[in-house]
């Protein structure tokens, strides 16, 4: 007797981290973990999403340099930027100006390529997830814990550059506006736990927003495919079932492209939107 088909496993074995890539029975490529790169508890043995990792930082590199080869011989011949070269410059000037001096401040272009590289990184790494045989790395809370600590050093310490130590200070004991004297003291004094928990929030938000979304998704979409399988005892309903869900599957797939720019987007934007407000003591 054949044993019932468990979705919840396929799903979960298809977005966890694992040393194998593909779907067996079509295609499976499967590694062990290495000893000489064990260090105590840590086994450094590359995984599915660091090798996926790894891949969009070399296409995002490729991208980047083939487009401004393409930009300089086009530039050089007198030529107005056309086609994949145009493409490329226009979203690298979005990112650069109306994410990151637009919400950063005049200050802005400094932190523009760290905010450029994240919107490029986060977008190719949600993009490799929707390739037969993919992952999706940013579904690894490690990675977007990893890139959330990244955006939040940055945010504390180009803050501390910028106010000095005393203006920085102040972002932990502010001073409220109107009070003055001991009500001043103990309104700053109360007010640090909540600002300190802000501080923490926020690459937490960064972390969670990003790992959630992009995990939903998949989610969504196998346990949608799962649908046929569950049914494809059934004769009557085969059909029917197979061409709803996978018409629905394919509207998914396409809203997740969307959701791919979006996430993106959404943390290069907050973490300008946090390196803005930290420039300022106000």
């Amino acid at each position: 007797m054949q044993e019932p088909l468990d979705i919840g496993e396929i799903v979960l074995h298809h977005a966890a981290d694992a040393y194998s890539i593909g779907i067996e029975p079509y295609f499976m490529l499967e590694w062990h973990k290495l000893d000489a790169l064990q260090f105590g508890p840590f086994n450094l043995t590359p995984s599915r999403h660091v090798i996926f990792m790894v891949i969009a930082a070399v296409l995002v590199f490729l991208t980047m340099r083939i487009a401004g080869q393409k930009l300089q011989k086009q530039r050089a011949s007198e030529n107005a930027p056309k086609g994949f070269a145009n493409a490329i410059e226009a979203l690298v000037l979005f990112v650069r100006n109306d994410i990151a001096i637009a919400n950063i401040g005049p200050d802005g272009a400094r932190f523009a390529p760290l905010i450029m590289t994240l919107f490029f990184f986060i977008l190719c790494m949600n993009l490799l997830g929707l390739v037969p045989h993919g992952a999706t790395a940013t579904g690894n809370l490690a990675v977007t814990a990893g890139l959330a600590v990244i955006a939040v050093l940055t945010i504390e310490i180009s803050g501390f550059m910028k106010l000095g130590a005393a203006g920085y200070m102040r972002t932990i004991f502010p001073m409220v506006p109107g009070l003055s004297g001991a009500g001043a003291v103990a309104m700053a004094i109360f007010m640090a736990p909540i600002e300190i928990i802000g501080k923490l929030v926020k690459p937490f938000a960064l972390c969670v927003r990003l790992f959630g979304n992009m995990t939903a998704g998949h989610f969504v979409i196998l346990s949608l495919l799962g649908i046929i399988f569950l049914f494809g005892q059934l004769p009557f309903w085969n059909w029917g079932i197979g061409i709803v869900t996978a018409t629905l599957v394919l509207a998914i797939m396409m809203l997740e492209l969307f959701v791919g720019l979006l996430q993106a987007y959404v943390f290069a934007l907050l973490t300008a939107v946090f390196i803005g407000l930290m420039q300022h003591e106000h």
